[in-house]
C-alpha cells in the first residue's frame, strides 16, 4: 500500500509530517509512505504581512492542489494556518494530540530581558494586540518567514525579542530557547495552535491515520474554529479562541476585537464536548452582544 504525504518544505512542517507517517506505519506497518515537499506562495512572499498578500489560504493552496490531482493522499499542517472555511471535496480527516497551546517569548541567546530600544516580532495581530497590554513600553513589530528565518533575525539584532508558538520549537528541538510562557490569561492561544490537521480528497480512506487521531483535540478543533468562524474573522483578525476538554466538559475562551479594534472583550462558556461547534457559536455571539 503506497501513501503519499504532502508538505510545506520547512523544517518544522516536514517534522511534523514525519509524525503523521510515523503513525500511519504504527496502524499500517507494511505501508510504502512517501514525503512530497513543496514551496507554498506564503512560503515565497516574505516581505509582505499575511492580510497584505490574501490570508492564511496562501499557504494550503499548492497542497490543495496537489490533493486534487492525485500527487498526494494527505497532506499535513498546523491547524492554526489553516483558513477557517475548508472546501466540501477536501475534509480534515485527522486531528493529532494537542502538544503545549501556548505562545513563548524567545530573547536572543546570551539576553536575559528585553531591550527597549528594539521591537518585539510576532507574526500576528493577535499577538500584537496582547502584547501592547503586557508590554505597554515595548514597540511591536511584524516578522515572517519559517521558525529558523525569524531566529537569526532576533540573533542578527533587529529584534528585542520574538513571540513564538511552544509547540513548534518543541518540535524543532528548540525547547532550551524559550525564555518565557505565556499563559493563556496573559496570551490567548490561536485557534487550533499546537494541533496537526491531515486533510484529504473526499472518499478517500483514511482509517490508517486511527493512530493520530485524538478525539479531545478535535473537539477542541472544532470549538475554537467555529468561534472565530462566527467572528468571521480572518488572518488579520485579533480574535483568539482556547478550548480545554475534562470528561465529557469542555470550556472554551474566547477574545473577541472589534473591527475598529476599541473594544476588546474575553469570556468563557462551559458545555458538552459533543455540542462542541455550537458552544464556539454560542460564546463568539455573547461575545459580539456584550453580553
Amino acid at each position: 500500500m503506497r501513501i503519499r504525504v504532502g508538505s510545506r518544505e520547512s523544517a518544522l512542517a516536514v517534522i511534523q509530517s514525519q509524525m503523521v507517517m510515523e503513525a500511519i506505519r504504527q496502524a499500517i506497518p507494511d505501508a510504502e509512505l512517501e514525503l512530497v515537499t513543496m514551496k507554498t506562495t506564503g512560503d515565497r512572499i516574505l516581505d509582505k504581512t499575511l492580510d497584505q498578500i490574501g490570508g492564511k489560504g496562501l499557504f494550503v493552496r499548492e497542497l490543495d492542489h496537489a490533493l486534487r490531482n492525485g500527487q498526494v493522499d494527505f497532506t499535513v499542517h498546523s491547524l492554526k494556518d489553516m483558513p477557517m472555511d475548508v472546501p466540501e471535496d477536501l475534509p480534515l480527516a485527522a486531528f493529532s494530540r494537542r502538544e503545549d497551546p501556548r505562545d513563548v517569548l524567545v530573547l536572543p541567546e546570551g539576553a536575559s530581558q528585553l531591550d527597549p530600544s528594539r521591537p518585539i516580532g510576532c507574526s500576528s495581530r493577535r499577538r500584537q494586540l496582547q502584547l501592547k497590554a503586557l508590554f505597554p513600553q515595548m514597540e511591536v513589530k511584524p516578522v515572517r518567514g519559517n521558525v529558523q528565518t525569524r531566529l537569526k533575525k532576533l540573533q542578527d539584532g533587529e529584534f528585542s525579542a520574538l513571540v513564538l508558538a511552544a509547540a513548534g520549537l518543541k518540535r524543532l528541538g528548540l525547547e532550551g530557547r524559550i525564555s518565557r510562557y505565556f499563559a493563556p490569561e496573559e496570551i490567548l492561544p490561536a485557534a487550533g495552535q499546537g494541533i496537526l490537521a491531515v486533510q484529504t480528497r473526499r472518499g478517500t480512506e483514511a482509517a490508517c491515520l486511527v493512530k493520530l487521531h485524538d478525539q479531545d483535540a478535535a473537539c477542541c478543533a472544532l470549538a475554537e474554529r467555529a468561534f472565530v468562524r462566527a467572528l468571521d474573522g480572518g488572518c488579520s483578525s485579533p480574535v483568539a479562541a482556547y478550548a480545554v476538554v475534562e470528561g465529557e466538559k469542555l470550556t472554551l475562551t474566547g477574545l473577541y476585537v472589534s473591527p475598529d479594534e476599541t473594544v476588546v472583550r474575553r469570556g468563557t462558556k462551559t458545555g458538552e464536548k459533543s455540542q462542541a461547534e455550537a458552544l464556539g457559536i454560542a460564546l463568539a455571539e455573547a461575545l459580539k452582544k456584550g453580553m
